[in-house]
């Protein structure tokens, strides 16, 4: 590669709907390898920077999914021609999103392009996408992608290097003169700032005890399961390296580009092979991250499952485990709306501020940045501290190890002492998905309708001899605390007497059609109660989510049993 290089402007169309939603651009793969449909989007993403572009430095990486490594490359050329400074990309391609906020905010750049579509399949037949996160290291709030959306849709040519190529699987630094302004491209160990982190936060030296075992108790044994995303080098250095777990004990752990065929979501339905192990086999405890790392799935001894808003509410309920917040203490708790009002009950026996946002981490980290939050989770599997500005699906694992290591009890225990202490909220959640856009906004417009109606407040519903009072109907709208700006209609809420709920909501994660979310949450602090099966508790409820609106007839599937 010649060390001085002249850009070019290549002549390009218009490609409709590169408009991003929660978590970026999401599309198939064949979308994305159209002819400069990706150059495109790059372009805008860096024309949206603005001023902040001439002379800035961003991170790029990805969850190593198929199509990643191309993606790069052209992120690369085109950043060239752009007038970036300096790029810091993970070797291989490979960055785990909570570990690209990691980056960013350790190196104070002005952002960073993170390629992943999460936790939706991956291969050429699979999907893609590509988010921008700001120096904040968060995802970018809604002006932000606007912004992005607005250039795509007059944008006329790209400026790009072509004749640019690193070499991604070797670690080094490239400088090159591009147009006469010196560009430099780090090729990086994608594992060593996040590993850093993690000990500057955590106790090392306490899970790994609890983990090997002493005089006094047995090793503490835990299966991890990568799922074939890209946690996989980040568990081996961590888990195995750093504290000792057998390889034997860490599975799926080799990032691959169709992550070997799995849907790498991390919950009951698509970490089965997980489930089954753990509930055969003599593990403790059980943990599964999705493609690019920042969501989990925590299970307990014979696979019991701890939602994920349990989750949030019991390592809310022992932040004093974690050395991190014996030394920034603790701002305040949050959650997405639809997430199980679990936390509440911690933040209320605590006397500790709790915010409930719209989906969306953006929102998580406006707060957090203003000094006003701590911990936050979102009911589909995703919780995160303020130690960067993106869920955290590691960290998460580690927090609850570090809690199983100071109460010195299992996974159960710690659940059943917890309801003991502030009630249970039974929660699931239902998903219909690839449904028609159209038929899927008509429904939504008919439950508003039915919902916002006067009379609907103090209607009684009833199902399995159950009776439901209502206390609200609404469209969700939230105004940030932080720069007073406004999100509505956010999902639709019905809301019971009794701190029971039934949520509708149009997701953005999606690659194609619409998906429809309902979720079910209800409250209950009879002691006889806390230990019945969820689906029976749920039953009333779930039933009622189909009345006395149109049946959601599609085929659907209940994640968060």
């Amino acid at each position: 590669m010649s060390s001085t290089v002249t850009s070019k402007i290549v002549e390009t169309r218009v490609y409709e709907g590169q408009k991003p939603g929660t978590s970026g651009l999401r599309k198939a793969v064949r979308v994305f390898m159209q002819e400069h449909y990706t150059e495109n989007f790059v372009q805008a993403i860096l024309e949206a920077l603005g001023d902040q572009l001439p002379g800035s430095t961003l991170v790029v990486g990805g969850d190593g999914r198929y199509y990643g490594k191309e993606a790069v490359g052209k992120i690369i050329r085109i950043a060239a021609a752009n007038g970036v400074k300096k790029l810091i990309v993970g070797q291989n391609g490979i960055l785990s999103t909570p570990a690209v906020s990691t980056i960013i905010r350790k190196y104070k750049t002005q952002g960073g392009i993170v390629l992943t579509a999460s936790h939706n399949p991956g291969g050429p037949d699979a999907d893609f996408g590509i988010k921008f996160n700001c120096e904040n290291g968060g995802p970018a709030p809604d002006h932000v992608t606007n912004k992005i959306y607005e250039i795509t849709k007059s944008l006329k040519s790209y400026k790009i290097a072509s004749d640019i190529n690193i070499d991604l699987d070797k670690i080094q630094s490239s400088i090159i003169q591009v147009d006469g302004n010196q560009f430099t491209v780090d090729i990086i160990d994608s594992v060593n700032d996040y590993l850093e982190l993690m000990k500057d936060i955590f106790d090392f030296s306490s899970i790994k005890k609890l983990l090997q075992g002493s005089n006094e108790r047995p090793p503490f044994k835990v299966l991890i399961n990568g799922m074939n995303g890209v946690t996989g080098p980040y568990i081996k250095r961590i888990f195995s390296d750093e504290l000792g777990v057998d390889n034997s004990s860490i599975v799926n752990a080799t990032p691959l580009e169709d992550f070997g065929g799995l849907h790498p979501d991390p919950n009951l339905t698509y970490a089965k092979d997980l489930v089954n192990a753990i509930k055969n086999g003599p593990y403790d405890f059980g943990a599964a991250f999705d493609g690019d790392g920042d969501r989990n799935m925590i299970l307990g001894k014979k696979a019991f499952f701890v939602t994920p808003s349990d989750s949030l509410a019991v390592l809310a309920a022992n932040l004093n485990s974690i050395p991190y917040f014996k030394k920034t203490g603790v701002k305040g708790f949050a959650r997405s709306m639809p997430t199980g009002a679990a936390v509440d009950r911690v933040a209320t026996k605590t006397n500790i501020k709790l915010f409930e946002v719209p989906t969306g981490w953006k929102y998580f980290g406006n707060l957090m940045d203003a000094g006003h939050l701590s911990l936050c989770g979102e009911e589909s599997f995703g919780t995160g501290s303020d130690h960067i500005r993106e869920k955290d699906g590691i960290w998460a694992c580690l927090a609850w190890l570090s809690v199983i290591a100071n109460l010195g009890k299992p996974v159960e225990e710690i659940l059943l002492n917890h309801w003991q202490t502030y009630g249970r909220n039974f929660f699931t959640r239902y998903d219909y998905e690839n449904c028609e856009s159209d038929g899927a906004n008509k429904m939504m417009q008919q439950i508003e309708t039915a919902i916002q109606k006067p009379e609907f407040v103090g209607t009684k519903l009833t199902a399995e001899g159950k009776t439901y009072v209502v206390k609200l109907g609404d469209n969700y709208s939230y105004v940030d605390p932080v720069d007073a700006s406004k999100a509505s209609k956010q999902g639709l809420r019905i809301l019971f007497e009794d701190g029971s709920r039934i949520i509708y909501r149009l997701s953005g994660t999606g690659s194609s059609g619409a998906t429809i979310r309902v979720y079910v949450d209800s409250y209950e602090n009879d002691p006889a109660s806390l230990t019945k099966d969820a689906q029976e508790v749920l039953k009333p409820l779930v039933l009622l989510r189909k009345l006395p609106f149109p049946v959601l007839s599609l085929a659907s599937r209940d994640d968060s049993k």
